[in-house]
């Protein structure tokens, strides 16, 4: 038995400037070595896996990559080796998260212009973590046919659209070749991408494990199989009828749609098939291409994980501990995007998508070596799939710039630091406004104001300088202040190079 990983194929881009990682599995005492541009490395199988080192290595390429094995069974030495054609060395990122990341190139904003002009040229590349929902033949199907794709108008069709505006931007800046790693799955909570041990060590993250266990309690996993099958025929069938509703009329409203097409059970039955269910994309997407070597990590996720906010901050954090202990690497960069604005018409402003944002900009400035694109402005109102990726991707480009390469650029619009409280008003103090404060719109985004009673009222703002003052008659002695403190409002206030000022509020114990 000799395999490679498959996340190793050709056309692949390994990553410049560290040690490369190369496993798979084999015989125990089988010989591995791995070369590539002259550089070799050697390893030993023992349990049945081996992993390879490389040293590090400067980008450049196209180079071939050849894997040797060497091994004794009855007395004979049986060597087998595999060639991988068209290697870069380069810059590597991790995409992940939710369906804002997995959203494709070709149903972005301007993706289908995008794609008949893309070719190979652009230097960028992509791997598609096979998604399967178990461990088992059909996930060994699905990485068996998978492999690293170059760009061009049908093999980009799929990629993350905020990972490719991401990629084109630091590959042309940078003069390297980029390659994405997707890892994503639509509808997903950060519980899906975590093992089961992380989140049962919280009290404030444990809910997920119970409520799952109670889900499949009685229930062998069989029986558990069956009732996820029939739901997905169940599934299939309501969005064909689904569709030929939307086809004749595109803004048929959801209570007529029902009615049409009956029940919608998604996400169908919680158990060890769902692909929703905690931990389980953890083992069946993300172990499966780790530790590829990577740069970093991009993550756009949380709009599943708004019934439960208050526990957020706790799960998310945790989340980025393990992806870096699996990495081997406690400083590797991870680059978040804080949601955007958004809210169904006819659901009232929870503000729950507000406590996600903050926790999302709380764990920017709590764990180290993490950085934030703040998009409040990239939202679409009724949409919780806004279709315009370029600038996601591009925010996200100036934070890998300012973090993970020390370029010196302009990176971040305004985020609140400090408040100083008078009886009139109260003085707010930012990050990242000494250049002052841009306005879109004929209002100074919206700001509100309470004093002891935590009773909000809209306030009135004025630019001074870097600073906002804020003030409302009919507070006296305010206590608090928050900014576009809602799930959608027009987002009218940035900095001076066009980054909105992110969502705040004052005090985490206003409520």
């Amino acid at each position: 038995m000799f395999r490679i990983a498959s996340v190793f194929s050709s056309n692949m881009v390994l990553q410049r400037g560290k040690n490369v990682n190369v496993w798979g599995e084999a015989d125990n005492g089988t010989t591995i070595t791995v070369e590539i541009n002259g550089t070799k490395a050697h390893a030993a199988a023992a349990d049945g896996k081996w992993r390879v080192v490389l040293p590090p290595m400067t980008a450049g390429g196209p180079y071939e990559m050849d894997v040797f094995s060497s091994a004794v069974k009855d007395g004979k030495e049986i060597k087998e080796s595999i060639r991988f054609y068209n290697v870069m060395i380069g810059e590597v990122w991790l995409c992940g998260g939710q369906s804002n990341m997995e959203l494709e190139l070709q149903n972005c904003k301007g993706g289908k212009e995008i794609l008949k002009e893309l070719t190979p040229e652009c230097n960028v590349r992509f791997y598609y973590t096979p998604k399967c929902r178990m461990n088992d033949e059909e996930l060994a199907a699905a990485e068996k046919n998978s492999g690293w794709s170059e760009a061009g108008e049908q093999a980009s069709a799929a990629w993350s659209a905020v990972g490719f505006f991401f990629a084109r931007k630091l590959a042309k800046e940078l003069g390297v070749t980029v390659g994405l790693v997707g890892c994503n799955w639509g509808g997903t909570s950060a519980s899906a991408w975590m093992d089961r041990e992380t989140i049962a060590d919280s009290k404030q993250t444990v809910s997920y494990i119970e409520e799952y266990e109670s889900a499949v309690r009685g229930k062998p996993r069989e029986l558990q199989i069956k009732e996820y099958d029939e739901y997905m025929e169940y599934h299939t069938k309501w969005n064909e009828r689904a569709n030929e509703v939307y086809a004749k009329e595109p803004n048929c409203p959801w209570e007529r749609v029902i009615e049409l097409c009956g029940e919608n059970k998604y996400p169908g039955p919680m158990n060890c098939k769902n692909e929703y269910r905690p931990g389980g994309l953890y083992e069946t997407m993300l172990t499966r291409v780790c530790p590829y070597t990577l740069k970093g990590f991009l993550y756009y996720q949380g709009e599943s994980d708004d019934h439960k906010p208050k526990s957020y901050y706790k799960l998310f954090t945790n989340m980025i501990t393990l992806w870096r202990t699996i990495w081997e690497d406690d400083e590797l960069p991870f680059i978040m995007v804080q949601l955007p604005m958004f809210k169904y018409e006819k659901d009232p402003d929870y503000k729950h998508w507000c406590l996600i944002r903050e926790a999302q900009m709380r764990a920017f400035k709590t764990v180290k070596n993490t950085g934030i694109a703040v998009i409040s402005d990239c939202g679409e109102f009724n949409n919780i799939h806004p279709v315009d990726k370029v600038p996601v991707g591009e925010r996200l480009c100036l934070q890998a710039e300012k973090l993970a390469y020390g370029m010196d650029v302009d990176a971040f619009g305004p985020i609140y630091k400090s408040a100083v409280y008078t009886e009139n008003g109260v003085e707010l103090s930012f990050d990242h406004a000494e250049n002052g404060f841009k306005v879109k719109g004929d209002k100074l985004g919206t700001f509100e104001i309470a004093g002891a009673d935590k009773l909000f009222r809209r306030a009135s703002a004025e630019i001074r300088g870097d600073k906002i003052f804020v003030y409302a008659d009919t507070v006296k002695d305010p206590k608090y202040v928050r900014f576009d403190w809602f799930n959608w409002t027009n987002v009218t206030l940035y900095g001076a190079n066009g980054i909105p000022a992110a969502p705040f509020r004052t005090s985490m114990n206003d409520e």
